[in-house]
């Protein structure tokens, strides 16, 4: 029988979370009226499809949980992760308040600025962002969609293939010293001197619509994975962290449509760039000292997006940090599919809610802290696939075409 690798994962249980209140605060940011907008325009885009949710019963069973449902982004609009929801969306919206002001229209479609119907008004816009890897790309990819120039910021550590990935785009690329962090204060420098459109997934407390509009996109994932489970509501959702994003887009509609019924809410996180834990234990956004380094690159974030922590600050319940060895392993579970599952191809980061789930499901201790037991429904963000290849194969052992062939 094959035995799972078990691996020590730092818990903090957040007190202020709420269980049934959706407070004004929060529906200001996130809601099912904008969500119902982004939808819209989302699925209207060439190749928008509902990414695969598969079910994984070899694996649940292996963790003596009742059901494990783990949503696959890596198709997403042939981009490679959940960020093609967000950073287009909200690249989108900023063309469409651009085109207005210009035009006096008041609504301006998205497939119009695709026809290239406003080409002439949008020969001066650049928009900007710093990138891990998969915003960058992703915005990139609607730059591209809607015909603006986009420059995208790429810290020393960004492996060669997620640049190659983003310049395929027609994204001009610019590298800068240090890490993320680092590379957001570089753009933000030069998108104010420049006056670019600075398109980022992260803000301190002067956010604004760009990151909730992100958000917002996000909030398919969970819309349509409960279309996808025919309504089932699973009793536990894990997500990656990062800055915050993608959980506060997953978890926020699952809490304001499910109140108290709503599944219990897991952020995972690399060890080395755990902000949001530190945040949940500071009660306030909080930063990593250090050097970030972690092989979920994705992840590798030291300073929360105040706008995500609006929302997570009273809607996380809980929040793990992973080695990077765990993430590593979670890969490989995946890709082998030793209790009999389908193989699935994750990326470093896309992997790490998984491995947050395996490493919980499998220690006593945090199994009774969370909740986990034999009747648990288990949904699982896997928030990417295999970004660059050359890691993947690496890590794995084969390519990615491989794996998917069994």
């Amino acid at each position: 029988m094959t035995e799972l690798k078990r691996f020590a994962a730092a818990h903090v249980h957040n007190p202020r979370a709420l269980p049934a209140v959706y407070g004004p605060m929060q529906a200001r940011l996130l809601n099912a009226q904008a969500l119902d907008a982004a939808k819209r325009v989302i699925s209207s885009w060439p190749g928008y499809a509902p990414t695969p949710l598969y079910d994984l019963p070899g694996l649940a069973g292996a963790l003596n949980l009742a059901r494990l449902s783990y949503k696959d982004e890596g198709p997403r609009f042939g981009i490679g992760s959940f960020k093609a929801l967000g950073g287009p969306y909200a690249l989108y919206r900023v063309l469409a308040a651009e085109i207005a002001a210009k035009t006096g229209e008041e609504t301006v479609p998205s497939d119009a600025i695709m026809a290239g119907r406003f080409r002439d008004l949008l020969a001066g816009v650049t928009v900007a962002c710093a990138t891990d890897g998969n915003h960058g790309r992703a915005v990139a990819w609607g730059a591209q969609l809607f015909g603006c120039r986009c420059v995208i910021y790429l810290h020393e550590h960004v492996s060669q293939g997620r640049e190659d990935a983003i310049a395929a785009y027609g994204a001009e690329i610019v590298r800068t010293p240090g890490h993320y962090d680092d590379s957001v204060r570089a753009v933000q420098a030069d998108s104010a001197a420049n006056g670019w459109h600075l398109v980022t997934d992260t803000a301190g407390a002067d956010y604004g619509a760009i990151q909730t509009d992100i958000m917002q996109g996000y909030g398919l994932i969970p819309d349509e994975a409960l279309g996808q489970l025919a309504d089932a509501v699973p009793s536990h959702v894990f997500a990656q962290g990062g800055v915050g994003g993608l959980p506060a887009g997953v978890f926020a509609p699952l809490w304001e449509r499910f109140a108290d019924r709503r599944p219990r809410l897991v952020v995972v996180e690399p060890q080395n760039a755990d902000c949001l834990m530190r945040s949940a234990v500071a009660g306030e956004p909080a930063t990593v000292p250090g050097d970030l380094d972690t092989v979920m690159a994705c992840l590798a974030a030291g300073a929360v997006n105040h706008a995500a922590w609006e929302v997570l600050d009273t809607c996380a319940d809980d929040f793990l940090a992973m080695p990077d060895a765990a993430a590593e392993e979670g890969m490989r579970l995946l890709a082998d599919a030793p209790f009999g599952d389908r193989p699935i191809v994750a990326g470093e980061s896309g992997v790490a809610s998984l491995a947050g789930l395996v490493a919980a499901a499998l220690d006593s201790e945090l199994r009774a802290a969370l909740d986990l037991d034999d009747a648990s429904h288990v949904l699982v963000i896997g928030s990417e696939g295999a970004t660059d290849p050359a890691i993947y194969e690496r890590i794995v052992g084969r390519p990615p075409a491989a794996v998917l062939k069994g």
